[in-house]
């Protein structure tokens, strides 16, 4: 009697994080957008239940078995269907780098069953893709259990390409995944995001060709992760992001700013009262008025409209990144994934770096919790999708602890609030910090510092505002590193916007007991007759530590995403490869023009001008700029490598001098192409 199989190898990016993930699971493994909607055994074997976060991927999808000695998958008759190597499938046979697509979710069969389990494998029941899953080992090769299937194909990719420092152009035109002249550009931004928008937006501004310029992600839309993350962080499209009036990621000059876009448009409806608000709180803000922010939709379709003007779509280029090498002419080789398993090179003398935020964090006693017990369903980030909080809380009521007191916090408060109204139900909220921060405790830099109420640290904007152009960014530029790290310190900490709307939620809370404060450092997390169990110490007081015990039926990690550049595969394999500077051993050290000088390739054997590379967002953190993943410091860091590749001549670039600028803002206005 044969032994059954019970291991398997796939590999996706992450819908949310745009992670690799390549995780070895026991069989069955299950997909679907829910997870309690997907079942837990299958003929008495427990279900590794893989939810993906899409819209078109049904509450239970599809499920892949081991039948007849073969491995096989089944759709569960869903509306959208499940594709495999391209065809709609209901029922079909996998073998080895077979491309299974779910939404829009593309999953490659790394590894086929072997007869015998796997050590290093998961053995979790539920695995919840955009989670920190444990860290997992490499796992041995796998036996082939099926002679039938192909050949696998060589990883990309090859070994000669990750193990050296210089490839050759040469190279790349041998292995077939290379054509000279179509796969050459004077210009590639990696990551396809809204860095890569705007520093784009900027080139052909300055006279760049769309033919000239690449950008290479997983995503069309280049709002598509933010929007995702906005979403799951309970910012819905009609509620305002936290970001200034004149912050326009689809206007460089800024003028006219969402503020007066928006009072345009009231006052074309004949809403003359919320004109002429929207406009005294911009010249107010924000000491007799409450600071302005855009509406997240006018954002996003602000955002559409530029791309479109631009060519966004046929600079758009699917792919995701595997591993960059400099070339032996002076440029850098891109190698990526298309998808279905094919693969190619993108050759680009100048490079933009734009990748986000590598990841989503827990605080270290929920992963332990989510590690322990694969409950990715009652700890949840609030970054990840977890709207069945929400449902479950307006249906029969309960108790939810959050953790983080900074903006997303602050929001999910305002959903608790909406769902107690709507619902009627008895839903409480206990808000865990890990210390107060009385009205005198807020942050200080010279003479000024932040407001705090009910221990929380408000201001407008996540830094202060002389950060972005004022005096602040001058002194942060002209700073030593050390010094940097000094100023960004005083700056910086968790704060959010000083809306009076969530001031009197926060206190009307408090006072119908609904909203509770507790303080104190969480040291375990269990479960226990269907609850969760939360200890934590308090040791302010003169007798030590004294632990306490509070239960729940959710948490919600609200302290943020993970910044640092290692956990992004990507980055690693550069700072591995090149030996690349850090700061602080979180992010990529970069010079006042945003450029990554230990990766310019002037020591290669180039006749020309040396290539060079450039970075923006969270990863330059603790260099010359400090709100670097805000729109504001986006358009900067865009503004100031395109200002140098334009003082190096760079191809088809202009200067942008106050004649072009001029005339490229009346193209602008008129939504015609640069």
């Amino acid at each position: 009697m044969p032994i059954t199989p019970q291991t398997i190898q796939l590999s996706w990016i992450d819908p949310t994080t745009q992670e690799q993930r390549e995780p070895v699971l026991n069989l069955p493994v299950a997909f679907g957008r829910f997870l309690d909607q997907m079942p837990p055994t299958i003929q008495g074997q427990p279900v590794s239940r893989m939810v993906l976060l899409h819209p078109r991927v049904s509450r239970y999808h599809a499920v892949i078995e081991w039948a007849n000695n073969q491995l096989v998958l089944t759709d569960q008759n869903t509306s959208n269907g499940t594709y495999v190597n391209g065809v709609q499938q209901q029922r079909c046979v996998l073998n080895l780098g077979d491309r299974i697509q779910i939404g829009e979710v593309l999953i490659q069969v790394q590894q086929v069953p072997s007869a015998q389990a796997l050590p290093t494998s998961y053995s979790a029941e539920t695995i919840y893709p955009g989670s920190s899953a444990p860290p997992q080992p490499q796992p041995q090769p796998i036996p082939q259990a099926a002679p039938a299937s192909p050949t696998p194909q060589p990883s990309f990719p090859p070994a000669s390409f990750r193990e050296s420092q210089v490839v050759s152009i040469q190279s790349l035109t041998q292995n077939g995944h290379f054509t000279p002249g179509q796969d050459e550009v004077s210009y590639a931004a990696l990551g396809a995001g809204l860095g890569s928008y705007i520093w784009i937006d900027y080139l052909r501004i300055g006279g760049v060709k769309p033919y000239q310029i690449i950008a290479l992600g997983t995503q069309d839309k280049p709002y598509a992760k933010y929007k995702q993350l906005c979403l799951n962080s309970q910012i819905p499209l009609h509620e305002r992001l936290r970001s200034n009036s004149d912050s326009c990621p689809d206007n460089i000059w800024g003028w006219p700013s969402y503020a007066v876009r928006e009072s345009w448009r009231a006052f074309q409806k004949g809403d003359l009262s919320k004109a002429g608000g929207l406009m005294w709180q911009v010249f107010a803000e924000p000491t007799f008025a409450e600071t302005y922010t855009p509406r997240a939709d006018n954002v996003f379709d602000s955002i559409d409209r530029e791309a479109q003007r631009i060519g966004w779509p046929d600079i758009y280029r699917y792919g995701s990144i595997r591993c960059v090498r400099k070339t032996d002419d002076g440029r850098y080789a891109i190698a990526y994934s298309k998808g279905k398993g094919q693969y190619g090179y993108v050759v680009a003398k100048y490079v933009h770096l734009a990748t986000g935020y590598p990841g989503i964090r827990f605080l270290n006693h929920l992963q332990k919790y989510r590690d322990n017990n694969q409950d990715a369903k009652s700890v949840v980030n609030a970054y990840e999708h977890h709207d069945h909080v929400y449902e479950q809380l307006e249906r029969q009521g309960g108790r939810i602890i959050v953790q983080g007191r900074g903006i997303v916090a602050s929001r999910i408060l305002q959903r608790i609030d909406e769902a107690r109204r709507t619902s009627r139900q008895n839903i409480e909220l206990i808000h865990l910090m890990r210390s107060p921060k009385r009205a005198n405790e807020g942050n200080r830099y010279g003479q000024a510092q932040r407001l705090v109420k009910n221990h929380w640290e408000f201001q407008p904007f996540n830094w202060p505002k002389a950060c972005w152009g004022g005096d602040l960014r001058d002194f942060l530029e002209k700073a030593s590193p050390e010094e940097r790290k000094k100023l960004m310190k005083s700056w910086g900490g968790t704060t959010t916007a000083d809306r009076k709307d969530w001031q009197e939620l926060v206190t009307r809370g408090l006072e119908q007991k609904w909203y509770r404060l507790l303080f104190g450092s969480v040291q375990s997390v269990s479960s226990k007759d269907g609850q969760l169990q939360v200890t934590y110490g308090d040791s302010g007081n003169s007798s030590g530590l004294q632990q306490f015990t509070q239960s729940a039926d959710f948490i919600v990690d609200a302290t943020g995403l993970s910044a640092a550049v290692t956990e992004n595969p990507l980055l690693k394999d550069l700072i591995e490869c090149y030996q690349l500077p850090l700061v602080d051993q979180k992010s990529l050290q970069v010079s006042n023009e945003f450029e990554m000088t230990a990766l310019s390739s002037a020591n290669t054997r180039s006749r020309s001008a040396p290539g060079r590379m450039y970075a923006a967002g969270v990863t330059t953190l603790g260099g010359p700029y400090a709100a670097v993943d805000s729109f504001l410091g986006l358009q900067y860091s865009a503004l100031r490598s395109v200002q140098h590749l334009a003082y190096l001549k760079a191809e088809g670039l202009k200067s942008l001098g106050v004649t072009r600028s001029f005339s490229q803002w009346l193209r602008w206005a008129n939504n015609q192409t640069p």
